[in-house]
Formats: C-alpha cells, structure tokens, sequence
C-alpha cells in the first residue's frame, strides 16, 4: 500500500515500531519520526495509516505525568509545534490543534488550525505576537487568523493584550507583511505635538524595494504650523563591485509667527554620501566617497544624534585614483570640501589632480654584481598637481562674484635624492628639490596718493615661478642598555635617534629672479616688497635667504620583564616612554633671530589603557613689553637657557573590555557583519561597563596680556546596572569657563521583546528629553508610546 504514495515514506522510531498488516496500520513509538516529500513530522508517537493516507500524532506522557515530544511539523521552510496533528497525503489538508508557528519574525499561536494544499493555515482562536517566549509577554487576539506563507498575516477584529491583560486598543482587522526579502510598502509616521511647531507627523512615506541591489526610502515630516522636512534614504551594493549609501535632506523650520519678536524662518539642508570600490572589481583602479555638506544650521534645527550637533567642522572627499600595472606612473583626481559651521567658512576644491612618477634610480645597474656604489642610490621622481580651489563664506558661495575668486594653478615638483652610509654607523641623505608652478594671473600694486591706499590690479596671462633648494640630514641610532641577572626587571633600553639636517634656499625676492615688486606703502614713500604670486594657489617662491641647520633628538624608553611559568621563563616588553623629543633649528643668513624656539614633545602608554602626551616651546629670545621678539637671548639677560612660551598636556584613560565577535542565528550574515564592524552605534547588553576620561591643559604665556588657559574634562562610557538595565553617559567640565560642557544621560531597558530607552539633555541648547517604549521587532515598529521634550516644546 505504500507503492501508492507519489514519493517514498520514511520513518523511524527510537522505542518501537508497531504493523498492524490488516488494517494497513503503522505505529511509531519515542523520538519519531516521518518524511515525505517536503515533509518532516517529529512526535513521541505517530500513525500512519497507508490505506487512507491519513497520519496522526502527538505527545506522551513522561515518568512525571507531563506531555513530552509533542508534535514538530515541518514543511519547507515552514514549521510549528502543536498538541496533536492530523494530516491527510492526498488532499494536502491537515488539522491541528493548540499549534504555534513561526513565519519570518511573527509567531502565531491557535487553539485549532486547518492546514491547506497551498501551505496556507486558517486559525481559530490565535493570536499574533513577534515575541518568541512559549507564552509571549504581548499578542494581539483574534478570532480567525490567516497565514499566507511568505507573504502576509491577514487577521479579523483583534484586541492587544499585554501580559495576559486586555488593553483598550484595538484593530478592525490586521494587515502584517511577512515576505522574505525586500518588499515595497508604506512607511507610517508617528505623530504627536510640538508646541513651538504645532501637531506633527513625522517620517511617514514609501519604501522602494527597487531590486537586489538598490532601495530608496523617501520620507517627510509636516507640522500644523507650516514647518516641514523632506529626506531621501538610498542603499546600494554589488558583490565583489562597489556598495554605498546616500541620504539628502531638506527643512523649512518655522517658529512663531511673522509678526511676533521671536519668529524666525530657518531653510537648511545636508547631503551624505558613503561609497567604496571593491578592490577586486578594478585592479589598479578605486573610487571612494565620504561627503558630508550642507547648512551650517542644519543640525541646530534638526537634531539627529549628538555627534552631529557637536560636530563644528564637516569634511568631504570624493577620489579617483589609478596605477598603471608594470608601470611607475600613477594619477589622482579628487573633489574635496570643508566647512566649519561656527565661522561660516568653507573651501573647496573642484577638482585638484596628482600625477606622480615613482622614484627612478638611473644609475642603478640592471645585474647587481657585488656590493652597490652610492652614485647607484641616486633617485630622482616627478610629482605634478592641480589645484583649482575657493576660500569664502558659505552664504557667498554660489554668488556670481564668489565663482570668480577661484584660484589655479600647477605645480611640478623634481625631487633627486640618494642616501649611504659613513663609516658604518651614521646615514647621509642629500638631496636637491626643483619646484615649478605655473599660473594664469598675477597681481600688481600701485599706490593711489588720492585715497593713500595701495590698489591691487589682476594681470592675466602666463606666469612660470621656479625656486629650488638643497637639503641633507644625517642621523643615527644609539643605544644603551642595563641588565640585571636577578629580579623580576631583566634589562632596561634606552635609544637615542640624534638627526642633524642642513637646508639652503636662496633669496628668490632679488630682483634678478623678477618674482617680487615694490611699493609704496605710507604717504612718506616707504617702500615694501610684495610676491606677484601673492594669493595664489600655490604661492610663490620664498623671500629671504635661508641657511639652515636644524637638530632634533627623540628617545625611547623600554624595560624587559621577566615572566616565570612551571615549564620556563619567558621575557616581556614594556614600553616606559614611547618618545621624548626635542628639535630645533639655527639661520646662518639671519640678521638676527638666527636660533629658531625650541620644542619638546613627549609621549607614553601606561599598562595599555593610559596615553599621556605632552608639547611644549621654549623660546631663547627675550620680548619686549609689546609681546616682539628681540635680539637679546633669556641667557644673557635672565640667565636661563629659554623662556616658557607655550605648553599642552593631556591624558587620556578608558577601560573598555575587550568584544568578541558577535554570533547569532538571528538576521543575515550581512547584517551581523555590519554590526561587528560598527559595535559603537549599537546598544551591547554584552559589555558590562565602559569609561572613557580625557584631561587636556593647554597655556599660552602672552606678555602684556593674560595668559590663555585652556583646561577641560572630558568623560564618556555606560554601565550595565543588570542583565536588563544599562546606563549611558557624556559630559565634561571647562573648569576656566566653569562650566558643563554638552551632556548627556541615557537610560535603556531590555524587555525581551520591548525596549524601553530615556535620552535626557538636562541643560543647555539642545536642552530635551526623550522617552520611548516599543516593540523590537520591525514589524511592529509603530506599536510605541512615545513622550518628548526639546526646544521647540515651551517649557
């Protein structure tokens, strides 16, 4: 009888399997199972009866008198638990009862179930949840529940009950889309009221499941008393090509009215856009994007996250570079922005260009026999760029007067380099630099004796500007050591790296190089030079001769530490001073002034959580009242060797344990993948506790003046209070202004299947707070209460 079913019937018991031949019966007893096409039944007990085609199962009861090995059905992709199963072969139609089943992130739970050909289940007295405890903590109840595999939940009149007690909401009908990858669909927005801004709603749109490989979200917010905000959301990828994103925003921000003293009209905007070349697309060839521009107001009106608003300065960059395989050229093209939103300032740079050719050893023979002459180290390179760039104000930046400021020009450098080694020990490395730039335009001053001013007159036409200088630096290594055959300090190190360079420029403002001009500045005649190349993009060559020796000396602190185990003794390094170095320089051509200030850097980790770093200048010249430097030295008038003129030191501490990677069986690899890669943007129950603490001073001695002082307090990091409970804090302390800096608190609670999070600002002018509990899942995204405060709310 079994030769009548279209497929082979496999199954297996673990205690016994049981035939009755008459009635065509077969009984399954412990830990069985069945297969049959798709199809796969796991129960403590299952019969099959080959005459009708028909099966049974479920569990038995166990030592304790409990149900144990209830019925598994699984059918694809599909499964679910029940009490008892009944299921016919022929028809396709099963019935089962107090059923619950999983299908994407939603979890229907039915006291009787009618299985259909098409996989699709009809529920009698269910309730949908996307909570995935045994008995969920929230559902939503109904009468008749239908699930259509892989594309939606379709429900009657349902109320919400949360931990068992009903709640007032309740739905006509319910809608849940359960389809397997991307789907389009309508976004709705959340609303609520602002009293600034009126009644709102807020991100509502359409979402655009475009194909495999691209989306678009397109979203907006309105508010009842004429503010409003559009934004565009894109995702984009390409195994093994490129992937990327991109979001455009714009908002009208509209507060009081005309006709009151407070109203102001706010229009901003921002652009975002990350893309990154796979490596393996173009071999030689990349193309990356990071923009982030827009209004410098933009993120007062439009608070995001805190980083944004803190943020005073927004960089750009978009770069095309290639490399010729074989070949020892390679070119860069690149578009590139900045602005700072405190001073209005922006530059850019549309477009620069680098074409450089490798270092080229002519003289180098092609079979090396033997040990190399130093003529054969000779290296000589080319590097040529383009700059065309603007510097101005961003209100001005798209005005006709603001396009004609911009500045361009090329420059060609030569570098002829070698390097080799004097009696063993010291490195030499001379080398000669040739620049050339060419511009367009040049400047021309006159003075005007009506107005006493001096007028600066653009001169187009072709303008080459050639300077050159000669450079050598000769450097060593030193090194000392103290051992100690007992204890637990094996050896201390100590490296000393002396460099003494020596750099020569000629005086390129002579008249004979034809580079500078004079003027007369005053209504006396006094006259001064000026560079014909002044303000251009890559300026010109220097005035004034320069002979210079320049000395510099870093150090570097180690200790070994012996570490003894049963089976040997191993050593450790420890780094005591990373780096502790001074340099300085000496300009023979100088009148006066020759010895240039002395600076003093320093830098170090303690046990691999502490970073100390500290600068300094000393200036060995003396100043007068006025704050000038003169040519009498501190020795001679102060007996003291330089006198304090500048210092910062900061400290940094942070204890973070270390994160392992994330498992999980939840979501796609590419999903986990871009969490572990960006941990800081997500809430990590995992990590017990995190403290971040920076302490910068900075002093400036200005004479004539008071000193500027800069000390500040930086501190950051979260605390997990419980398994279900985190703390996440960010302040700082300016102790000269005295006064908090941007602070924050926020407070998060893990629900299992709701969260609950509290965002507080408690001063300052993003003063606000927000409180919101919701649902994880996204498929119920909108099922949330939600309370706010922040500075379009009167307070």
């Amino acid at each position: 009888m079994a030769d009548d079913f279209k497929s082979k019937v496999s199954y297996y018991a673990e205690d016994s399997i049981v035939y009755d031949l008459d009635t065509g019966m077969v009984f399954l007893y412990g830990n069985a199972w069945m297969t049959y096409e798709d199809i796969r039944l796991e129960a403590d007990y299952i019969d099959i009866d080959f005459s009708t085609k028909v099966l049974s199962a479920k569990g038995l009861p166990d030592s304790t008198g409990a149900i144990a090995g209830k019925p598994l059905f699984k059918q694809g992709t599909d499964e679910f638990y029940s009490d008892q199963i009944r299921y016919n072969f022929n028809t396709k139609k099963g019935k089962i009862t107090e059923v619950t089943t999983k299908d994407g992130d939603s979890y229907i739970h039915g006291a009787q179930v009618k299985k259909q050909p098409d996989n699709s289940t009809f529920i009698k007295d269910g309730y949908y949840t996307t909570c995935d405890a045994p008995h969920p903590h929230y559902y939503l109840k109904s009468n008749k529940i239908k699930v259509i595999p892989n594309n939606k939940v379709v429900t009657g009149p349902a109320d919400l009950y949360i931990m068992d007690v009903p709640t007032p909401l309740a739905i006509p009908f319910g809608f849940f889309p359960n389809k397997k990858g991307r789907a389009s669909g309508i976004l709705f927005p959340q609303y609520g009221e602002s009293q600034q801004l009126g009644f709102f709603l807020k991100n509502g749109g359409y979402y655009l499941g475009l194909n495999d490989h691209f989306d678009l979200a397109l979203t907006g917010d309105i508010y009842s008393k004429g503010s409003w905000r559009g934004n565009a959301y894109t995702n984009y990828a390409w195994k093994y090509r490129f992937n990327g994103n991109m979001s455009v925003n714009y908002s009208n921000t509209k507060v009081s009215r005309p006709e009151f003293p407070d109203y102001s009209l706010e229009k901003s905007f921002f652009v975002r856009w990350n893309h990154s070349q796979d490596p393996k697309s173009h071999p030689g060839t990349s193309f990356t994007a990071n923009v982030n521009a827009g209004s410098a107001t933009f993120y007062q009106y439009n608070l995001t996250n805190a980083t944004n608003f803190l943020t005073n300065t927004f960089t750009s960059s978009i770069a095309w570079s290639k490399a010729w395989t074989g070949k020892p050229i390679n070119l860069s093209v690149s578009l590139s922005h900045s602005q700072n939103n405190q001073t209005r300032d922006i530059n850019l740079s549309l477009p620069s260009a680098t074409f450089n050719l490798a270092r080229r050893t002519p003289f180098k023979r092609k079979l090396a026999i033997g040990e190399q002459k130093w003529y054969e180290k000779i290296g000589i390179g080319l590097t040529t760029s383009f700059i065309n760039s603007i510097s101005t104000k961003d209100t001005l930046l798209f005005k006709k007067e603001s396009l004609e400021q911009f500045r361009y020009g090329i420059q060609h450098s030569v570098p002829l380099s070698t390097s080799f080694t004097v009696a063993k020990y010291f490195t030499v490395s001379p080398g000669i630099t040739y620049n050339e730039k060419w511009y367009l335009k040049t400047i021309n001053k006159e003075w005007d004796s009506e107005t006493n001013t001096i007028d600066v007159d653009t001169l187009d036409g072709f303008k080459a500007a050639r300077d050159f200088a000669f450079s050598t630096n000769i450097n060593t290594r030193i090194y000392g050591m103290l051992q100690f055959k007992k204890g637990k300090i094996a050896a201390f190190r100590h490296v000393m790296t002396p460099t003494i360079g020596f750099s020569w420029r000629p005086d390129f403002s002579e008249k004979q190089y034809g580079y500078y001009k004079e003027v007369q500045s005053d209504s006396i005649g006094t006259l001064q030079k000026y560079s014909v190349f002044e303000g251009a993009v890559f300026g010109g060559p220097g005035a004034g001769k320069s002979s210079l020796m320049n000395f510099s000396l870093d150090n570097n602190f180690e200790m070994k530490v012996r570490q003894k185990s049963d089976t040997a003794e191993t050593f450790k390094k420890v780094k005591l001073l990373e780096s502790l170095a001074l340099s300085t320089s000496y300009n023979f051509a100088a009148d006066s002034l020759r010895l240039a200030p002395i600076s003093i850097s320093g830098r170090a980790t303690i046990i691999d959580r502490i970073s100390l770093n500290m600068f300094g200048v000393f200036d060995p010249y003396v100043i007068n009242d006025n704050g000038v430097r003169i040519n009498k030295t501190e020795w001679s008038e102060n007996n003291k060797l330089a006198r304090f003129n500048s210092g910062n030191f900061s400290i940094n501490f942070s204890i973070l344990p270390r994160k392992k990677p994330l498992k999980s069986t939840q979501g796609t690899p590419d999903e986990l993948n871009e969490i572990n890669k960006n941990r800081e943007d997500y809430l990590d129950y995992s990590i017990p506790f995190s403290l971040n603490v920076g302490y910068n001073f900075f002093f400036l001695n200005n004479v004539g003046a008071p000193d500027q002082i800069t000390q500040t307090l930086n501190f950051s990091g979260d605390l997990q209070l419980t398994p279900a409970w985190k703390v996440n804090y960010n302040s700082g302390y300016d102790f000269e202004q005295k006064d908090f800096s941007y602070t924050s608190l926020g407070i998060n609670r893990n629900l299992h299947c709701w969260e609950m999070s509290l965002n507080w600002v408690p001063f300052g002018f993003q003063q606000n707070y927000f409180f919101q509990i919701n649902v994880k899942s996204s498929l119920l995204q909108d099922l949330k209460l939600t309370k706010k405060d922040d500075r379009f709310d009167n307070r």
